[in-house]
């Protein structure tokens, strides 16, 4: 749906989403590590979960680098799946955190690396919930909801989100 405005969605927190029945997910793919590698790797398994539509990759430098502490170049794709069998966000969490680790993503603290290479960050950005339109109905309506922690969105996130929903793939 062309006209879908992110920017007036209702913002969640994860932790109030982590029951809900999730029809279709949109994600924010980043490497700053052999993204050639990995990208490939995570779209399969994803694929796995459901019909996928990928935006371009997106080469952008890190946001927290600094000229005292230069860090790679992140890619970037942004990534709309509707999933082809019913999960909550807390199932599709443990998923994605496994196809992370599934890419050797080391997690550690700023002082244990100076800089640290992300082979693969998986991060959900919007969501869409199953619901019903009355506790008596059994007419199911969904929503897309934004997670509330990625929000608001980076520029590479915005461009990804858009492209998405050019391409006819993101709707409500």
């Amino acid at each position: 749906m062309a006209d879908l405005n992110f920017e007036k969605l209702e913002k969640r927190a994860p932790e109030a989403l982590q029951a809900q029945t999730l029809t279709a997910v949109v994600l924010a793919l980043g490497s700053n590590y052999n993204a050639e590698t990995y990208l490939p790797i995570v779209r399969e398994r994803l694929a796995a979960l459901g019909e996928m539509q990928l935006s371009s990759a997106f080469q952008n430098p890190d946001f927290t680098a600094t000229l005292a502490l230069p860090k790679p170049d992140y890619t970037n794709q942004c990534v709309y799946l509707s999933l082809k069998s019913s999960t909550t966000l807390q199932q599709l969490q443990q998923v994605l955190k496994q196809f992370e680790c599934d890419c050797h993503r080391q997690r550690s603290t700023e002082r244990s690396l100076p800089i640290k290479k992300v082979t693969m960050d998986i991060d959900i950005l919007l969501v869409n919930m199953r619901l019903f339109k009355n506790s008596l109905s059994k007419n199911k309506i969904s929503k897309w909801v934004v997670m509330s922690d990625r929000y608001p969105f980076k520029t590479h996130e915005k461009t990804g989100i858009k492209e998405l929903i050019t391409t006819g793939f993101l709707g409500s």
